[in-house]
C-alpha cells in the first residue's frame, strides 16, 4: 500500500512539473554539423565505358541543392546543361547533351549539396566517369587575380585548349576543352586532364557559350602548360588546441603540377559605342549622352533652326556627355529642336562605323512658368581651413560671356588689415564654367576671396551677387609625408599612395633617390606600383589581340601609419619577388565580384 501511494505521488509530481515548464520546451542536443554522407553511387564514381544518360547518388539523409549555377562545374562544358535535382536522400543527374566518345567527364559540385535541415555542405565533391577505356587524372591549378588591384575574383571560368598555333582564334570561336571555376580566394583547378600541351585562359562568360566574345573580361597565360604528376610526401598537422601542435603526420600521395599558375584578369578597352538619349531640362541647353568614351564630337546638322556661331559646347573628359548651350533666344524658345546627328557607333565586331540619326531635343514646359531669375549662382571649393597645396576653384551654373578681374580680390589678412595680392586666373575649359585662381599660399596665414557683384556675367545676362569668403591655410605640422625608395630602381615604375579603401591618393614616377609625397593627412596608407611600359603615366589594361598583357601591378605588403608633422621614409626592397597572392595587405583584399 505504501509503495502504491509513493508511485501515484511520483506520477502526479512529474505531471505537475511538466505543466509548470511548458514554456521551456525541449532543449535538444548538439547542433548537427555533419555534412551529408554518400551511401551509394550508380554507376560508381570513376566508372569506365559509361554509355547512359542518368546518374543517381544516394545519401544518408535528406538533401537539397543550393546555388547550382554558382557551384556546379561540368567538364567538358555542356551546351545544354544536365538536369540536376534532389529528391529526399537522392540526387539525380540527367544529361541532355550527347556525350563524346573516349572522353573523361567530371561534375564538380562545389558546395551545392547540403543537408536539408542544417544546410551543412558536402564540400568539393567531384563525380567523374569516362566514356572510353580509361579515365584521365591529371590536373592543373593556380590563382586568378584582378590585374589592376590584385584582388581575387570568384565565379570566373578557367579553361584550356590543346596547344595549336592559333589558340586565340579558338578562344573566340569554340568552347573550352575542360573548365574550372575560381572560388572566393581566386583559386581554381582544372581536373581530369589528358597528357599533352595546353594553353589556358580565364573568362567572365556573360554569354554562357564557354568561349570569348568581345567585351567579356578575360585572362591569358603566356606559356604552354604541360600537366604532370609525381609522388609526394605531405605533412598533416594535428593540433592539440588552437595554438599547440600535437603531432605532424606524414602521408604519401601525388602532387599534380603545375599548381601555382598566375592569371591576371582584365577587361579590354572595348565598350560598345552608341547613342543613349538626349535630355533638355531647361530651354537654354540640351545634353547628349553616349554609352562610351568618344575620340571626337558628333556632327550636328540642325533641321528646324540655325545655330551657326550661336552655341557653346561643354563636354566631360571622356566626351560621352556633351551639353550644348544655346546663345540665341530664337533657338531656345523652341520647344522642339530637330537635328541630324552623325557619330561613330560600334558594330558586332567592335569596329567603329559612322552612323547618322535624326533626333529631337524636347523641352516640356511646366504648367506654371517659374519667375525669371537673373542671379548667377557661384560656388567655390573654399573651406575655413584650406589646404596649402590647393588652388581656388570657382564654378558657375552656365557659361560666362564676361569676367571682370578688377572685381575679384584675393587678400592676405595682416593683423586687421587686408592686403591685395597678385594671382593668376585660368579657365579650366572652353565653356568658361570653371576657373582656377592660382596663388602660392603660405601656411598658417589668413586670406580672403572678395568678389564684387556683377564680376561675372553669363551668356544669358545673369550676374553674381557679392561674395566674401575668409579662410586660413593649414599649418605644415598638420601634414605628414612619405619618401618612397624602390630597390632595384626602375625608371618605368609609377608609385602610388593608397588610402585604407585602396583608393589612389597621389602618384609619381619613381626617381633614383626616391619620391616625396607631401601634404598627407595623418592616418594609414599603403604603397602600390605599376610598370608604365608605354610611358603614358597611366595604368593600361591588356588586349587579346595583339596578345598584350595588362601592365604589371605590385603591392608593398606593409601598412604605413603616418603621424602629424612627420616625414616617413620607406625603402621597398626586392619589389615583385613575393608571390602575387601574398603581396596585397590582407586588410585591403576583397572579392571584386562582390563589389557593386
Amino acid at each position: 500500500m505504501k509503495f502504491r501511494y509513493t508511485f501515484i505521488f511520483s506520477i502526479i509530481s512529474v505531471f505537475l512539473f511538466s505543466c509548470a515548464n511548458k514554456g521551456q520546451g525541449p532543449t535538444g542536443g548538439k547542433k548537427d554539423e555533419t555534412p551529408p554522407r554518400i551511401m551509394q553511387e550508380q554507376p560508381p564514381n570513376g566508372s569506365l565505358r559509361f554509355d547512359k544518360k542518368n546518374i543517381r547518388i544516394r545519401f544518408d539523409e535528406n538533401i537539397t541543392l543550393e546555388k547550382l549555377n554558382d557551384n556546379v562545374i561540368i567538364s567538358p562544358p555542356q551546351v545544354r546543361p544536365p538536369d540536376i535535382n534532389a529528391y529526399g536522400k537522392n540526387l539525380f543527374i540527367d544529361f541532355n547533351d550527347t556525350l563524346h566518345a573516349n572522353t573523361t567527364y567530371s561534375i564538380d559540385f562545389g558546395n551545392a549539396i547540403v543537408d536539408l535541415n542544417e544546410k551543412n555542405p558536402l564540400k568539393n565533391y567531384v563525380f567523374a566517369f569516362a566514356t572510353g577505356d580509361q579515365i584521365d587524372t591529371l590536373k592543373v591549378s593556380g590563382n586568378l587575380l584582378n590585374a589592376s588591384d590584385l584582388n581575387p575574383i570568384s565565379g570566373i571560368l578557367v579553361g584550356i585548349y590543346n596547344d595549336t598555333q592559333d589558340n586565340d582564334s579558338l578562344f573566340m570561336k569554340k568552347p573550352f576543352l575542360r573548365i574550372g571555376r575560381t572560388n572566393e580566394n581566386g583559386h581554381f583547378a582544372i581536373n581530369n586532364m589528358k597528357e599533352g600541351n595546353y594553353k589556358i585562359y580565364a573568362l567572365k562568360d556573360v554569354s554562357n557559350d564557354f568561349h570569348y566574345n568581345p567585351g567579356e573580361g578575360l585572362a591569358m597565360y603566356d606559356s604552354i602548360i604541360t600537366p604532370t604528376v609525381e609522388p609526394h610526401v605531405f605533412n598533416d598537422t594535428i593540433w592539440r588546441d588552437s595554438v599547440t601542435i600535437d603531432t605532424i603526420v606524414q602521408r604519401s600521395g601525388f602532387l599534380y603540377l603545375p599548381d601555382n599558375l598566375e592569371l591576371l584578369f582584365f577587361n579590354e578597352n572595348l565598350k560598345r559605342q552608341f547613342f543613349l538619349k538626349s535630355e533638355r531640362k531647361t530651354p537654354t541647353n540640351f545634353t547628349l549622352f553616349f554609352n562610351a568614351k568618344a575620340d571626337s564630337l558628333p556632327v550636328i546638322k540642325p533641321l528646324n533652326f540655325d545655330w551657326e556661331n550661336k552655341y557653346i559646347v561643354q563636354k566631360n573628359n571622356t566626351s560621352d556627355t556633351i551639353t550644348y548651350w544655346l546663345k540665341d533666344s530664337t533657338i531656345w524658345q523652341k520647344d522642339t529642336l530637330k537635328m541630324q546627328m552623325t557619330y561613330f557607333k560600334t558594330d558586332s565586331t567592335f569596329s567603329l562605323l559612322p552612323q547618322t540619326d535624326t533626333i529631337s531635343a524636347v523641352y516640356r514646359r511646366p504648367r506654371r512658368e517659374p519667375k525669371p531669375n537673373y542671379v548667377l549662382n557661384v560656388k567655390t571649393n573654399l573651406e575655413p581651413n584650406f589646404d596649402v597645396y590647393k588652388s581656388i576653384i570657382i564654378r558657375f551654373e552656365e557659361p560666362l560671356q564676361n569676367i571682370d578681374l578688377g572685381k575679384i580680390k584675393l587678400n592676405e589678412k595682416i593683423d586687421t588689415v587686408f592686403r591685395a595680392l597678385k594671382y593668376e586666373c585660368q579657365p579650366v575649359d572652353s565653356s568658361k564654367m570653371i576657373f582656377n585662381i592660382i596663388y602660392k599660399f603660405e601656411p598658417e596665414k589668413s586670406y580672403q576671396l572678395a568678389i564684387d557683384s556683377a564680376a561675372f556675367i553669363s551668356i544669358y545676362n545673369k550676374t553674381n551677387k557679392k561674395l566674401n569668403t575668409n579662410f586660413k591655410i593649414r599649418s605644415l605640422e598638420e601634414y605628414s609625408s612619405i619618401k618612397a625608395i624602390i630597390n632595384p630602381f626602375d625608371s618605368t615604375v609609377i608609385l602610388q599612395v593608397l588610402d585604407k579603401k585602396d583608393v589612389v591618393i597621389a602618384q609619381k614616377r619613381a626617381e633614383v633617390n626616391g619620391v616625396l609625397f607631401e601634404y598627407l593627412k595623418p592616418g594609414d596608407y599603403y604603397l602600390r606600383m605599376f610598370i608604365d611600359q608605354n610611358g603614358n603615366g597611366i595604368w593600361d589594361t591588356g588586349n587579346l589581340s595583339p596578345r598584350r598583357q595588362p601592365e604589371r601591378v605590385f603591392y608593398y605588403n606593409k601598412k604605413l601609419s603616418l603621424m602629424a608633422n612627420w616625414e616617413f621614409e620607406e625603402t621597398w626592397e626586392k619589389w615583385g619577388s613575393e608571390p602575387i597572392t601574398e603581396q596585397k595587405p590582407k586588410e585591403l583584399q576583397k572579392d571584386v565580384s562582390k563589389i557593386k
